[in-house]
């Protein structure tokens, strides 16, 4: 199992709904009003005067063999507008209960 942690401009949150469904992953955690700045060339999200976008997030763990294609589909996204922006990070689920 892996998790995928995604983290997305609000303006793309009818996208990423759209996506998790499409993909058929059932269980997942979001979090609004996410802030932060991206790591290479993004705005920040701050939700301010001078920076009032926001960002959201979605954790959700999925089989192995889901990653791929949910990494693709992201990136597909993220291609659409990449002033908007999306972002995924995945890590090793090496246990649950």
């Amino acid at each position: 199992m892996k998790a995928v942690f995604i983290v997305f401009n609000q303006a793309n949150t009818e996208r990423v709904e759209y996506m998790l469904d499409r993909l058929d992953v059932r269980g997942y955690t979001w979090w609004n009003d996410v802030l932060g700045r991206g790591s290479v060339d993004g705005e920040p999200r701050m939700g301010t005067h001078t920076w009032p976008e926001i960002n959201s997030a979605v954790l959700t763990i999925v089989p192995d063999d889901k990653v791929d294609e949910l990494l693709e589909k992201v990136k597909k996204l993220d291609e659409v507008n990449k002033e908007v922006g999306v972002r995924a990070f995945v890590w090793d689920v090496l246990q649950s209960v």
